[in-house]
């Protein structure tokens, strides 16, 4: 027989991200964010590759990316709102966890599987920090899309990727649940 969780079940029964423009100081310390990093990391990773990692973004790291999401926001010629938008999930951060996707060459694990992998950390972060009491949501957005942006931003290599920008802090107002997904729509039993 199974030992069930009831509290981890209802935890993730009822859980809810937290959107970024409600998030406020104070942010995790370093002490905080690490059982919450900790967590996250036990995600299954298809072969212990591991083919994923953090960049944790606060204070003059978080400015600095707001002034270049602007720059490069008006290189591309985006629309002002597009750029003020984006460029507000950095100025108005005090903390962001940026998940890097970081495939390994294998040849028993795809490369799909090391994505899939990489955003499974990105939900275990979202939940482990829901979990230990902070508010938490994960964005994107054309930045983490945008190579000029990765590269001089977040200097990642070759190959990688952000799979997501974790945004941590405290919650200043809980949000309404929103409709969920009809079970039954979404499910084939298959028994032969």
């Amino acid at each position: 027989m199974p030992t069930p969780n009831p509290q981890a079940l209802d935890f993730l029964l009822t859980r809810r991200s937290r959107p970024a423009k409600t998030l406020t100081l104070p942010i995790p310390s370093a002490d905080d964010l690490r059982p919450i990093l900790e967590a996250a990391a036990r995600t299954p990773d298809h072969g212990k590759l591991e083919p994923w990692r953090f960049v944790v973004l606060q204070g003059a790291a978080l400015s600095r990316l707001a002034e270049l999401t602007e720059r490069r926001g008006q290189e591309l010629a985006l629309e002002p709102e597009k750029i003020d938008k984006a460029k507000s999930q950095f100025a108005n951060a005090g903390l962001v966890v940026a998940v890097i996707s970081s495939p390994k060459p294998s040849e028993k694990v795809p490369h799909i599987e090391q994505l899939y992998s990489a955003g499974a950390v990105c939900l275990a972060l979202l939940n482990a920090a829901l979990a230990s009491g902070w508010g938490a949501n994960w964005l994107t957005g054309w930045m983490a899309f945008d190579a000029p942006f990765l590269t001089e931003g977040l200097h990642l290599a070759d190959g990688e990727a952000v799979a997501g920008f974790m945004h941590i802090g405290t919650e200043t107002s809980a949000p309404p649940d929103r409709p969920r997904p009809d079970l039954d729509a979404i499910t084939s039993w298959v028994n032969e």
